[in-house]
């Protein structure tokens, strides 16, 4: 009887023992957000844009857009095995661990970390296939080091949440509609989440980077945005039912009509907001929802603007509690965001190209010849160089625009 007795103190203390070392994550309360260790948080950071989704505008061009579009645009000048080598090179260099080391320094405690779904897939994205998760895992492995949190954001989902450049989609959110790619995305962030379930460094998900925007109004998608949310959580909840979900609204993630009563525990409630006068009454539907449904807000993009404007609504986040991640962290010969490299010589060649009308090969051929006779040789090094510029030790802090974020304080 006395061994049994024993027996059982024993796996008591052994169950204890398990209970005390389990990991803790970042949980929501009401409208607060907790560390692992119970404190509150006040979450304030940066977006890593750019490096997992490159964007047309971040690399000086306009109609040349989206990334697969600039993946042509090079390929056409300097041939696949350059192309790969080049995307090699920047997703090496464009984000290294000297960047999170030094976001860390001036006071950053959260990164958002955009990305194309095709990089976790058997899509041939920016060169390769299935070679996201080897930057997703750096990423993390830095930022833990370093005591940054992670917010993973689809900034490209499965038929495209916004049927434009920034989801490197088809022209249309197809995603709202096409029940196969509502399929896909539930499996992809189930995928995710499996493997990052007990990573207490990954502070959540974001599900959909800025969905519906204004130019499908008419087409009356809004209502199916919500239940998509639900059928990624449950995906997302069979495998993970620790880390937050990250939801964002319509139209450029500014519009909460589209939102009932939360239907999960840990969730925030994200919206995004450029260009507008930095006052209280710009925010005070995402405020009043927050005080109906008791839920945490993150602002999660905005910025490209000047210092004083981009202060002015810092300084308002901040007074109303409201989490934030400013967009972006680094971009070329650029002042609107903390850092900033130089655009290299002879980088107008490029645009130029990528630019112009390249509708049929005839044309692709006459302007390759017109523009001083472009030689592949020469754009590889003048990709090399933006590669090289844009590496931490050559870019350089805007101080102005880190001062109005509160960094270096």
């Amino acid at each position: 009887m006395k061994s049994k007795i024993w027996i059982f103190f024993i796996l008591l203390l052994l169950s204890a023992s398990c209970q005390k070392a389990e990991k803790k994550f970042v949980y929501v309360d009401g409208e607060n957000i907790y560390s692992e260790n119970g404190d509150l948080l006040h979450l304030k950071g940066v977006n890593l844009g750019n490096w997992l989704l490159p964007e047309g505008y971040m690399f000086k061009l306009k109609d040349c857009n989206s990334p697969r579009k600039i993946d042509q645009s090079i390929r056409e000048l300097i041939g696949d095995s350059a192309t790969t080598a080049f995307w090699d090179s920047f997703l090496d260099n464009y984000i290294t661990e000297a960047d999170i080391k030094w976001l860390s320094e001036v006071g950053v405690n959260i990164i958002r970390l955009p990305f194309d779904y095709r990089l976790l897939t058997h899509d041939d994205f920016l060169g390769k296939d299935m070679h996201g998760y080897k930057y997703l895992d750096k990423a993390i492995s830095w930022c833990e080091k370093y005591n940054i949190y992670v917010l993973l954001d689809m900034h490209a989902a499965p038929g495209g949440q916004t049927g434009d450049n920034i989801d490197n989609s088809d022209g249309y959110p197809w995603l709202m509609v096409d029940e196969g790619m509502q399929q896909k995305v539930s499996d992809i962030w189930q995928e995710i989440a499996k493997r990052y379930a007990d990573n207490n460094t990954i502070i959540g998900y974001n599900l959909l980077n800025e969905p519906i925007p204004q130019y499908f109004d008419d087409d009356h998608l809004k209502p199916y945005l919500e239940p998509l949310y639900k059928k990624i959580t449950k995906a997302i909840r069979e495998v993970d039912g620790k880390h937050i979900i990250f939801l964002g609204g319509a139209v450029w993630e500014t519009d909460f009509s589209v939102f009932s009563e939360p239907f999960d525990d840990q969730l925030v409630y994200t919206f995004h907001k450029y260009w507008m006068p930095p006052e209280k009454k710009e925010i005070q539907q995402y405020i009043d929802f927050r005080d109906k449904y008791k839920v945490p807000l993150l602002m999660g993009e905005s910025g490209e603007n000047e210092d004083v404007w981009v202060k002015n609504f810092r300084v308002l986040l901040d007074e109303n509690e409201i989490h934030w991640t400013f967009w972006p962290y680094k971009k070329m010969d650029n002042t609107r965001g903390p850092m900033n490299f130089e655009e290299p010589s002879g980088y107008d060649n490029f645009i130029t190209y990528a630019e112009s009308d390249r509708s049929s090969f005839a044309k692709i051929r006459t302007l390759k010849d017109s523009i001083g006779g472009i030689k592949q040789k020469e754009m590889v090094a003048l990709l090399k160089r933006y590669v090289e510029n844009s590496k931490f030790e050559n870019c350089y802090p805007n101080e102005g625009y880190c001062k109005a974020l509160g960094f270096f304080d």
